[in-house]
């Protein structure tokens, strides 16, 4: 097996020789129903099991951990029926490393690296610690009797309400003193190929108590585990290892760690460190990478800056499409002078994105609208500004006003916080939440003018980096321009290499 290197770890594609395909496909024809048919047999019975221990029970008790023959009568059915589970897939043993600390040494188990949904089987060795869990899991068949079985703590993403409800439920069960079970936590809050870990969510540690770091690995000839943003699938994933005669997999639990006064009340400090000393023990290393809104992105100077640009990809669209360098200025100016006619959120449709690129088809504007938006509907301005930044058709400085004009609808020579936001966002392709940081640095007595923005983005040395490197081509001021090979490939003169297929591969220094 082949797994291509990516220059994240967001995305992992297991490729098979000729010969494992073939073997894969021989197993899996016997293995897969047999295996799957065998787990979802145990989930089934499960299922009542699970409802029956908290059966008969109001609000208020439920609100409280579940103690007596509840406990003792129906956890370790559900534990050996869990392990039953993973076994059927093809999990027969479990390795363990180290040993597991006591609720009262660390009352929550930090795990990494997060691969996929059959890491869940790290439950069956710490004997099934409570989880957080996303609150739409409980509509799921079996999973949500198990969630409620776990007495799992519930959240919504799409609902901030819901968030700071989990955080304080979090804080008290870690600080209830072994009143609470112990709790294990995915800090990662994503999974990965396991090539780096990526930045730890500070969820395990606002309370400030100690932690046991627990490290996952899949020591397989064939890393076939692995579910991420994007590559394998969910159902390939499982197919794959099914079809596998066995599946290995290492819990090793390191020391548990007692955070320092400065940790305490640091949760992320306090979540950096433990991510640096759990990279270290995996040997890999630890990055800034998070995903925002299902977007993998790196974080610098409180900016988000993506690992796949969406202008980069719209460029890459419009390439395959035929669409030259003068075609692709041409567009630039006609969205230019759209945006500033305009009204303040200009949003343009599909079908009117298509018009104004000169596409052969609607359907690759719709690939271009969701690179920047969740609909076929996207802002111009996010379109005209991030790819007027990699094509070098203007200036870094005329793009930023032209950037700073769209923003300041109301021409009052300042951006609010917000306004900036906005303005960061469209220049980097990705929402900005926490712009804070530059606003502060650009700001005089609470007026960000043009003139100081452009300084700070020309000067600061952090800023000056992400100009540099994600706000303008390679060669600055050169102009973006394909050019034919006789290898079937095409290079422009911002160093991206365009294969025949159309996928565009780039460098990027902050990698």
């Amino acid at each position: 097996m082949e797994t291509q290197d990516y220059p994240h770890p967001f995305v992992h594609d297991v490729k098979l020789s000729r010969t494992q395909k073939i073997r894969g496909i021989i197993l899996g024809s016997v293995l897969f129903p047999l295996r799957v048919t065998l787990a979802a047999l145990f989930f089934l019975i499960m299922w009542p099991i699970a409802r029956l221990r908290l059966a008969g029970l109001s609000e208020e008790e439920r609100s409280r951990p579940v103690t007596g023959w509840r406990r003792w009568l129906f956890h370790p059915i559900v534990w050996l029926l869990s392990r039953a589970v993973f076994f059927s897939l093809g999990f027969l043993w479990v390795k363990v490393k180290g040993r597991r600390a006591d609720l009262k040494e660390a009352p929550v188990l930090v795990v990494a690296p997060h691969s996929g949904f059959l890491d869940m089987l790290v439950l069956c060795p710490t004997q099934l610690a409570t989880v957080v869990s996303r609150s739409e899991n409980t509509s799921l068949p079996a999973i949500g009797a198990l969630l409620e079985f776990n007495q799992s703590v519930l959240v919504s993403r799409k609902d901030p309400e819901s968030r700071k409800k989990a955080v304080a439920q979090l804080n008290e069960r870690l600080t209830s003193r072994g009143y609470w079970p112990q709790m294990l936590m995915f800090p990662e809050g994503t999974t990965t190929n396991g090539r780096a870990l990526i930045k730890f969510k500070p969820g395990a540690f606002l309370a400030g108590v100690p932690v046991q770091p627990v490290l996952l690995r899949y020591p397989n000839k064939l890393d076939t585990v692995r579910w991420t943003y994007k590559g394998t699938t969910w159902t390939e994933a499982l197919w794959h290892t099914s079809s596998q005669f066995y599946t290995n997999m290492t819990v090793e639990f390191l020391p548990v760690y007692n955070p320092s006064p400065e940790e305490r009340s640091d949760p992320n400090l306090y979540a950096d460190n433990v991510q640096k000393l759990m990279a270290k023990a995996l040997g890999v290393p630890a990055t800034d990478y998070v995903m925002e809104g299902r977007v993998p992105v790196s974080k610098l100077g409180g900016l988000s800056l993506p690992l796949e640009s969406p202008a980069r990809e719209t460029l890459s669209l419009l390439h395959r499409n035929g669409i030259t360098a003068p075609q692709i200025e041409a567009a630039l100016n006609r969205m230019i002078d759209r945006c500033q006619c305009g009204a303040p959120g200009l949003k343009t449709s599909a079908e009117e994105l298509r018009s104004i690129l000169t596409l052969p088809d609607k359907q690759t504007a719709v690939q271009i609208c969701g690179l920047y938006s969740k609909d076929e509907t996207v802002d111009l301005r996010q379109i005209y500004l991030s790819v007027s930044a990699l094509t070098g058709f203007v200036s870094f400085k005329s793009l930023l006003h032209s950037a700073f004009t769209l923003f300041d609808r109301e021409a009052r020579g300042s951006l609010s916080a917000e306004e900036l936001s906005h303005l960061m966002g469209a220049l980097l392709g990705v929402p900005q939440h926490h712009p804070a940081q530059l606003y502060a640095e650009a700001s005089n007595q609470g007026r960000l003018t043009e003139e100081n923005l452009l300084r700070v983005l020309m000067t600061h040395p952090t800023y000056q980096r992400v100009v540099n490197e994600y706000l303008q081509p390679k060669e600055a001021g050169s102009q973006l321009s394909f050019t034919s090979l006789t290898n079937g490939k095409a290079v422009n003169n911002n160093r991206n290499m365009h294969n025949g297929n159309g996928s565009v591969h780039y460098d990027k220094k902050l990698e």
